[in-house]
C-alpha cells in the first residue's frame, strides 16, 4: 500500500497550480460573503492535507475495492432520498455525525475510480455488446438518483466524465460514431420537446431557464435576472477590476446576484479582479487539466490513465460549464467552479482526486526512470 518515492519525482507544479487557483477562490469568496471564508480556508487545509497523504498511497490498493466504492456511492445517494436535507426545493445534502456533505460531488470521483478499474479488468471484452450494456446499466442507478434530486447539471457532468473515461479505456470508434449518429438527432428532438408549453420531461423551473437563455429580454426581471446581472458584473470589471472587498457601487455590493460565492463566483472574479483575474483563473484551470492529461499519458497502467483522464474531464468540463453559464453561453445551471466556488464537499473531494493523480504521477516516473 505504501511505497518509497523520491522527492524529486513529486509533481510540485501541479500542487502549485492547485494552491494558486484555490487562493484566488478563497479571496473571491471572502469578498462575496466574508462569513464563509474561514470555512473555505478550513476545507482548503483539510483537502491539501488529505491530498498529500493520499499521494503516497498506491492507488492500485484502493482500486481492489472498486465494487465496494460503487456500492458505497449508491448507498450515499439512496440515503439522500431517505434522509436528505432539502434546500431551495432540492434534496442534495446529507448529514452524518454532524458533518454535512453533498454525495453527488463525491459520486464523480467514486465513479471515476470504479470505472477505471472495471475497464482495466474487462479491457479485452470492452467493445463486446454484453460489456457495453453492463457498463451503461451500472451507470443508470447513480445517474438517476442524482438527476432526481433534482440535479440535472451534475448528472450531465457525470455522464460526460463517464464518456471520457470509457473513450480513454479503448472504446471502439465504430460505437462512438454510431452513438453520435443517433444521439445528435435525439438531442435536437429532446430540446424541441422540452420547449413545448405542456411538456412533462423536465421540471418547470428548468424549462424557464432554457427559455430565459433563448429570450433574455422577455425574462429580464425574472428567470434571466441573475444571469444578466452576472454578465453585467463581469463586463464592469474591465481590465483590472474594481478590487476585492471594495465598497463602490457594483453588482455584488447591490446584491443583484444571489449567492455569488457558489455557482456564480466567476462573476466576483470578473467584477473585482477584472479581465486579467478572469484570464488567470481560466489559464490555471486549463493548466491543471493539461497536467492531469500529461499524467494520464505516462501512467503505469490503464486504470491510472483512466483516473487521470477522468479528473481532467471533471476539472475541464465543469470549469467550462460554470464559466459558460456566468457569461451567458449556456442556460443557468448549478455547477460549482472547481477549486474556486464555495463548498467544502466539492473542494475536498476534488483534492482527494488530485491526491490520487499525484500518486499516479509518482509511479509513472518510477516506471520510466528505474
Amino acid at each position: 500500500m505504501l511505497k518509497r518515492y523520491r522527492v524529486r519525482d513529486y509533481d510540485f507544479k501541479l500542487i502549485l497550480l492547485l494552491i494558486a487557483v484555490t487562493v484566488i477562490g478563497i479571496l473571491s469568496i471572502g469578498s462575496a460573503k466574508p462569513e464563509v471564508q474561514n470555512k473555505q480556508i478550513l476545507g482548503f487545509v483539510m483537502g491539501l492535507f488529505i491530498m498529500i497523504v493520499l499521494s503516497f498511497f498506491d492507488y492500485s490498493f484502493f482500486l481492489r475495492f472498486h465494487w465496494g466504492i460503487y456500492a458505497l456511492n449508491i448507498v450515499f445517494l439512496l440515503m439522500v432520498v431517505a434522509f436528505g436535507k432539502e434546500v431551495n426545493n432540492a434534496k442534495r445534502w446529507l448529514e452524518i455525525g454532524g458533518i454535512r456533505f453533498q454525495p453527488s460531488e463525491l459520486s464523480k470521483l467514486m465513479l471515476i475510480m470504479f470505472y477505471s478499474q472495471y475497464i482495466m479488468k474487462h479491457w479485452e471484452k470492452l467493445n463486446t455488446l454484453k460489456n457495453m450494456v453492463m457498463m451503461i446499466l451500472l451507470l443508470l442507478p447513480p445517474l438517476y438518483l442524482i438527476y432526481d434530486q433534482p440535479d440535472m447539471s451534475t448528472s450531465i457532468v457525470v455522464a460526460v466524465i463517464f464518456c471520457v473515461v470509457w473513450y480513454v479505456g479503448g472504446l471502439s470508434y465504430k460505437f462512438i460514431f454510431g452513438t453520435l449518429a443517433v444521439a445528435i438527432p435525439a438531442a435536437i428532438i429532446f430540446f424541441i420537446m422540452v420547449l413545448q408549453p405542456d411538456q412533462t420531461i423536465i421540471n418547470e423551473y428548468q424549462q424557464r431557464r432554457i427559455l430565459a437563455w433563448l429570450e433574455p429580454e422577455k425574462y429580464a426581471q425574472t428567470t434571466a435576472y441573475q444571469q444578466t446581472n452576472a454578465m453585467m458584473a463581469i463586463g464592469s470589471g474591465q481590465l483590472w477590476g474594481k478590487g476585492l472587498n471594495n465598497t463602490m457601487l457594483s453588482v455584488k455590493n447591490g446584491n443583484f446576484v444571489s449567492e455569488p460565492e457558489t455557482d456564480f463566483i466567476f462573476t466576483i472574479v470578473g467584477e473585482e479582479l477584472g479581465f486579467a483575474g478572469g484570464c488567470a483563473v481560466v489559464i490555471l484551470l486549463f493548466l491543471i487539466t493539461l497536467e492531469c492529461l500529461n499524467v494520464a499519458r505516462k501512467a503505469k497502467d490503464l486504470a491510472g490513465t483512466c483516473i487521470a483522464s477522468g479528473m481532467a474531464a471533471l476539472v475541464g468540463f465543469q470549469s467550462f460549464v460554470n464559466i459558460a453559464v456566468a457569461t451567458g453561453i449556456f442556460p443557468n445551471t448549478g455547477v460549482p467552479l472547481p477549486f474556486v466556488s464555495y463548498g467544502l464537499t466539492s473542494l475536498v473531494s476534488i483534492y482527494i482526486g488530485m491526491g490520487i493523480v499525484l500518486n499516479i504521477r509518482l509511479q509513472c516516473v518510477r516506471k520510466y526512470n528505474n
